[in-house]
């Protein structure tokens, strides 16, 4: 291999999983890395905190066995998956008040009669609903939607003849659980391709992968240390301020008072901080108004914590009928009687004080579980900016991964990768800068792959 230069590496502005993701396949390739990150910690919008003297995630990220990039790279770090998590059948079971409206899990049997199975055998819904949401997941499989011709999630259920009740039970809950948008703003070419996901792919690909563990230790912390192994830096409060650009190629970036040579550069930050510093050069500035039309949304979640004996029936249930969206029993991750509820999108509840929103959310446990006794204390972590608004005709927004500058690079969730703001589009669009960079070392000979992935 012959060497890029410990002066012109390659620089990875922002350390979440987009970015980890890049690194870890560029340091795999015997690429040098750089890794800024402007927090204490990586991780980025999906990390632990700690808060009160515990360890709490800023969200719970639900995972599916369908994200095979985000897992195939786990295993690479050396995560044991069967300790990482608790791998479950698709199951929806949902609340309201404190009896089961909606209740469904998908039998062990292939793709797609795992889902048609499972809806057939839906409890809560009636004959005639169970045959329209069959006849409307028949359709789905063979749906192709354009990006010129998207309409709203509501619309496509509309003219598919869904009622009220499919509605509200089944449809706008996996609609906000993996869109982070409403129903009637969501965009029906993206919540289509969810769709297919789960109903034509392999039938372990629709399972529920609930974390066993914190974040940190899912891939923030392995990748760390798997980049030290491999000779990579990671700077952490270190925040990229400016790029540096001499014609058509980036040359540098600026973090503060400092400057950092390379010829390829990596932004994995939030769009709207990598807005922030396209938008400074003429030739970024169209890509840059197209990452401010993306618009964010935002996601909620107040944890409660109950006496240790306090659980659910099953590690995950959805709640109707109020602000409360989904409950989270935090004893699959060894914290017995913590629960966390997730509270997706925009609302009413956004202009609450803390305090409102705890005293709500717990007012709608007691309803849901009037057998519970009262938590001893809660906590709410916001984040009004937790993904891109995945709204009517997003897909014509999102970028690719190249710029029109040579040797910069975009990377996130929010890139054209075909998903919803989840950690498997993060991962995968973090890979694809990888290999775009590893290609275009290839060409200027500042790269010997013949050892690849050794």
């Amino acid at each position: 291999m012959n060497d890029t230069s410990a002066d012109c590496p390659v620089v990875i502005a922002g350390g979440g999983w987009a970015g980890l993701a890049a690194a870890l396949t560029l340091s795999r390739h015997g690429v040098p890395v750089v890794v800024l990150e402007s927090a204490r910690q990586l991780g980025g919008r999906a990390r632990s905190l700690r808060i009160g003297g515990r360890i709490l995630d800023n969200g719970q990220h639900l995972m599916i066995g369908a994200y095979q990039s985000l897992l195939t790279l786990m295993r690479q770090t050396g995560v044991d998956m069967e300790q990482a998590f608790e791998r479950l059948p698709l199951t929806l079971q949902l609340y309201r008040r404190e009896k089961i409206s909606l209740k469904l899990q998908a039998p062990t049997l292939p793709a797609p009669f795992h889902l048609l199975g499972a809806l057939s055998g839906a409890r809560g819904l009636s004959a005639r609903e169970r045959l329209k949401a069959l006849r409307f997941s028949r359709r789905v499989m063979r749906m192709q939607i354009p990006v010129d011709e998207d309409i709203c999630v509501q619309a496509l259920l509309h003219a598919h003849a869904q009622t009220p009740a499919l509605v509200r039970k089944l449809w706008e809950p996996l609609c906000v659980a993996t869109l982070n948008t409403p129903a009637s703003l969501a965009s029906a070419r993206l919540f289509v391709g969810v769709l297919q996901t789960l109903f034509t792919s392999a039938r372990a690909h629709s399972d529920l992968l609930i974390p066993r563990q914190e974040l940190n230790a899912l891939l923030p912390r392995p990748a760390a240390e798997f980049l030290e192994r491999h000779g990579a830096s990671v700077e952490l409060g270190q925040r990229v301020t400016a790029l540096e650009i001499d014609g058509h190629g980036v040359r540098a970036v600026a973090v503060g008072a400092r400057t950092i040579e390379a010829r390829q550069v990596i932004l994995a930050t939030p769009h709207r901080t990598s807005r922030r510093l396209l938008t400074r050069h003429a030739l970024l500035q169209p890509l840059a108004a197209k990452l401010a039309a993306l618009g964010n949304e935002p996601i909620a979640t107040v944890y409660l914590q109950y006496p240790p004996e306090t659980s659910l029936e099953v590690p995950m249930v959805g709640c109707e009928g109020g602000v409360s969206q989904w409950i989270f029993d935090r004893g699959v991750c060894a914290q017995p009687g913590l629960m966390a509820v997730v509270i997706s999108g925009r609302g009413e509840h956004l202009r609450w004080p803390a305090a409102r929103l705890l005293e709500s959310v717990t007012a709608e446990l007691a309803g849901h579980f009037p057998h519970w006794p009262a938590p001893e204390h809660g906590r709410l972590i916001r984040d009004k900016r937790a993904t891109f608004c995945a709204a009517v005709g997003v897909d014509a927004l999102r970028p690719d991964n190249d710029t029109p500058i040579n040797g910069l690079w975009l990377a996130g969730d929010y890139t054209a990768t075909g998903l919803p703001a989840t950690l498997e589009s993060a991962v995968r669009s973090g890979q694809r800068c990888a290999r775009h960079v590893i290609k275009s070392l290839r060409k200027t000979n500042m790269l010997d792959l013949a050892d690849a992935y050794s």
